[in-house]
């Protein structure tokens, strides 16, 4: 039962997780396009930190301390190997965390970046998604 409720706040953050991962560049796209000290850029630039500080990173860290926790409880899910498959991918995307942050406190700086290929990145962590849900529901292998 214990395995179950772990298993739900998993989810639950999952969501959380993907969901600020997918709207933190969006906000950072938005303060690209005006300049430091206009309303638009500090509007975003307020906004974005909050949802860093109050979900996207909160979500990163609870999703891999649950993850790993149903690992701990139930060990053999390690012989499964779309599970080594899913935490690469999880693993990929936590770096696209950590560049994506990277990525906003340059912004914030007032330092350049390249918008089109802030946009093409917004796309690769719904992708990345995709694919690990496809891994745990089908479990392919």
């Amino acid at each position: 039962m214990l395995y179950l409720w772990v298993k739900s706040f998993h989810l639950i953050f999952v969501i959380a997780w993907m969901a600020s991962m997918l709207i933190y560049p969006r906000y950072k796209l938005h303060q690209l396009s005006s300049a430091p000290g206009e309303p638009l850029f500090e509007t975003m630039k307020s906004a974005s930190a909050k949802l860093r500080k109050i979900i996207l990173t909160p979500g990163i860290i609870m999703v891999w301390v649950l993850g790993l926790t149903m690992i701990f409880m139930n060990p053999a899910l390690m012989s499964s190997g779309w599970l080594h498959v899913k935490l690469l991918l999880v693993l990929i995307l936590s770096g696209l965390h950590g560049y994506f942050v990277g990525i906003g406190k340059k912004i914030d700086r007032g330092e350049d970046f390249p918008a089109k290929r802030l946009k093409l990145l917004n796309e690769l962590p719904f992708i990345l998604m995709i694919l690990v849900v496809i891994l745990v529901i089908v479990k392919p292998f």
